[in-house]
């Protein structure tokens, strides 16, 4: 949400509007005041090869040598329908899903939460968390956000934007009173470097920040590399009320009306559940729908 979201996740804002019609015309010649939606071409699924859009600087979701779980998921679903995977390669920006998935550039969208407006979403192949993540020599084991310490201690959260499209923590965090002593790392970070999202996690390794609250696939993935060791804990409550989520269901997302693709695409991930969950492992993404969070020795 995102991835990604993120993979990065936004919540879209939706306003609604409604007008008076007139008392001056007989009802036969009233006035519309509602807008037609607009026409939506069939774009076809292509037949011959499993069309992804991704990021190609996002790890550890994708990049453009193949080397994020993302590829490799996508590899393992290709691989299974016997069709070949092509790419075409799109930052992940506002735009992303109009410029890919909704132009017909691409069929498949790895790593969408469930239930996203702009796409259709299979049944989710994992469910994971945000994390705190600070390092292991500062026994600081803090797993809640209304844990009193996170008042004094130095805190990374990543930005997207404007407050509207902020990520969860830094809404949750606010929303206490935590603001002073929070640092924001923008979660697109300086698209030029290698791993441009991981810089939050090596301020944590350096002790620039006390502790970091990231989506749990980044947090875990990058922890992994560190030189010192870092203690991975989800994010508690995993609801914020009034209704802030901490947890997100995962899925692929295809273009809506792709029904037979959807399905198609269900059955591997049914039928390799456990090539995925290796997979997920391998690049520690920590998991709440059962499957045992990832041990991180951390060293490198």
């Amino acid at each position: 949400m995102c991835s990604h979201f993120h993979k990065v996740l936004i919540t879209a804002l939706f306003l609604s509007f409604a007008a008076c019609a007139r008392t001056d015309k007989p009802a036969a010649f009233a006035e519309k005041h509602y807008l037609e939606p607009p026409k939506q071409e069939k774009i076809p699924a292509s037949e011959t090869a499993l069309r992804v859009c991704a990021d190609p600087n996002n790890m550890p979701f994708s990049n453009s040598k193949g080397e994020g779980f993302e590829n490799r998921i996508a590899s393992l679903i290709g691989g299974d329908l016997k069709m070949p995977v092509e790419y075409t390669w799109w930052a992940q920006r506002r735009g992303f899903f109009r410029n890919t998935l909704k132009a017909g550039t691409c069929d498949v969208v790895m790593g969408v939460p469930l239930s996203f407006e702009l796409a259709s979403t299979t049944r989710p192949y994992y469910r994971s968390t945000y994390v705190f993540v600070s390092r292991h020599d500062r026994s600081l084991d803090i797993a809640s956000l209304n844990d009193v310490r996170l008042k004094s201690l130095k805190i990374g959260v990543q930005m997207i934007g404007d407050d509207g499209t902020n990520a969860p923590p830094a809404h949750a965090l606010a929303n206490r009173g935590i603001i002073d002593n929070v640092r924001g790392y923008t979660v697109y970070g300086n698209y030029s470097d290698a791993n441009p999202t991981g810089k939050i996690i090596d301020a944590v390794e350096s002790g620039e920040v006390d502790l970091a609250i990231v989506w749990g696939p980044l947090g875990g993935y990058f922890a992994s590399g560190q030189r010192v060791p870092l203690d991975i804990r989800p994010v508690t409550p995993q609801m914020d009320l009034p209704y802030l989520p901490f947890v997100y269901d995962i899925s692929v997302g295809v273009r809506r009306g792709e029904d037979d693709l959807k399905s198609r695409i269900e059955a591997v991930l049914d039928r390799r559940r456990g090539d995925i969950d290796k997979i997920l492992a391998d690049y520690h993404v920590p998991r709440v729908d059962g499957v045992p969070m990832p041990v991180n020795k951390g060293g490198v």
